[in-house]
């Protein structure tokens, strides 16, 4: 289950986690905490600091993770799928990160110093970790660029697919969901 961190300032956030934790669900949460929900810094919305901090007052065990460190992120989730998948209950991560671009097309974005945007970026982690892979010898420059290349394919593929796509029929909002329209289940 992915969300930012935002949305842990909303009454449905404390209610999944209440009863993941009462049910023992096999959920693994994963907080995307990128500093800013919209426009609005952490601080100025949460009363926590740490997301991982409101995972624990429901006895759901967290961690809070360097977002911009891979290998870090990988070791985390790796521990928090295992004991979810032994049937313990949930687990959650929060993975401390940073959003480069704004929240949408129409944000500009002066809630954010230039600066700490800059900051944030000399930790990009896709040129951090490629950069690693290559002084590793693991992969070199051309096979980097082999993949940089194929992913864009896939990107421009898949918005391609999405740009073309009919638009969903007003019954579409009710495929997949526990509720129909008339109220009844």
């Amino acid at each position: 289950c992915f969300y930012g961190e935002g949305s842990t300032n909303i009454g449905y956030f404390h209610e999944a986690l209440n009863l993941a934790a009462l049910w023992k669900l096999p959920i693994l949460h994963i907080c995307e905490n990128n500093l800013y929900g919209m426009g609005t810094a952490v601080e100025r919305a949460s009363a926590v600091a740490s997301m991982a901090e409101k995972a624990c007052a429901y006895n759901i065990p967290a961690v809070r993770v360097d977002g911009m460190e891979v290998l870090k992120v990988y070791e985390a989730a790796k521990k928090a799928a295992d004991y979810v998948r032994s049937g313990k209950g949930p687990y959650f991560i929060e993975a401390m990160c940073y959003r480069f671009p704004g929240h949408s097309m129409g944000d500009p974005e002066r809630y954010r110093a230039k600066d700490e945007v800059e900051r944030y970026r000399q930790r990009d982690p896709i040129l951090a970790f490629s950069k690693r892979l290559e002084d590793e010898g693991v992969l070199d420059e051309a096979q980097l660029e082999e993949i940089d290349q194929e992913v864009g394919s896939q990107v421009e593929a898949i918005a391609r697919f999405a740009d073309e796509s009919p638009a969903p029929t007003a019954e579409a909002w009710y495929e997949n969901v526990y509720a129909s329209p008339n109220g009844r289940h």
